[in-house]
């Protein structure tokens, strides 16, 4: 039988790298349980904000979280106030997850910062979020995907690309799934460029989800 495995976890060290890069021997489920709960608030805080995608670094003393979006100026907030809001939060959770499971009693510094990726609509997680979000609007599934597609595939550095949608569907009774594919997905070819993103639609008649894989040609490093 064949195995599902994550595209990026495939490419590792080929032509793709970590999305948290750090070791600690000594405290590393402290802070992998740190990672999740620092990617659980993030994903939820800016799940309408054209999030792309979390990196995080960790040095001695400090954490660098590393957003990716396609709105750093809805992230940033007047003057600062948006990141200033975030970092405060970030900090109560670390230091809830201390108290729950113990550890380092000394928190780290948290830095963030905010790139913004241009041609978001080559990027699977943001167009992801927008799908998600227009079904939650209850939009006509089949428009949202040909429309997604479209955007998608105006990129020139895009050369393929495919979306599937599992659920309930139009608020039909028994869940079943639809697709929509353009161009070449070599997802067995190690040296492409490929990445998916999945997301989840939460509407009325349940959840709907949503995957998204993009292909960009082929990277060799």
């Amino acid at each position: 039988m064949s195995h599902k495995v994550h595209p990026l976890a495939y490419r590792l060290g080929i032509n793709a790298n970590w999305k948290a890069r750090w070791f600690d021997e000594k405290r590393y489920s402290e802070r992998v349980r740190e990672d999740v709960s620092i990617r659980e608030y993030l994903s939820k805080k800016l799940r309408s904000a054209g999030l792309e995608s979390i990196e995080i670094e960790r040095t001695a003393n400090r954490i660098i979280i590393i957003i990716n979006t396609s709105r750093p100026g809805l992230i940033i907030g007047r003057s600062g106030a948006g990141a200033e809001s975030i970092k405060k939060d970030l900090e109560k959770i670390l230091r809830r997850v201390v108290l729950k499971y113990g550890g380092d009693k000394k928190l780290s510094e948290i830095k963030i910062e905010i790139r913004e990726v241009k041609n978001p609509e080559s990027f699977g997680n943001v167009v992801g979020l927008s799908i998600a979000e227009q079904l939650e609007r209850r939009m006509p599934f089949r428009r949202v995907m040909k429309k997604a597609m479209e955007r998608i595939m105006s990129n020139k550095e895009v050369e393929g690309a495919k979306i599937v949608l599992a659920g309930r569907l139009g608020g039909a009774d028994m869940s079943r799934r639809e697709s929509i594919k353009e161009g070449r997905m070599p997802r067995n070819t190690l040296r492409s460029n490929l990445e998916l993103a999945k997301n989840e639609a939460y509407t009325t008649y349940g959840v709907i989800g949503v995957k998204v894989w993009i292909y960009k040609g082929e990277k060799l490093e």
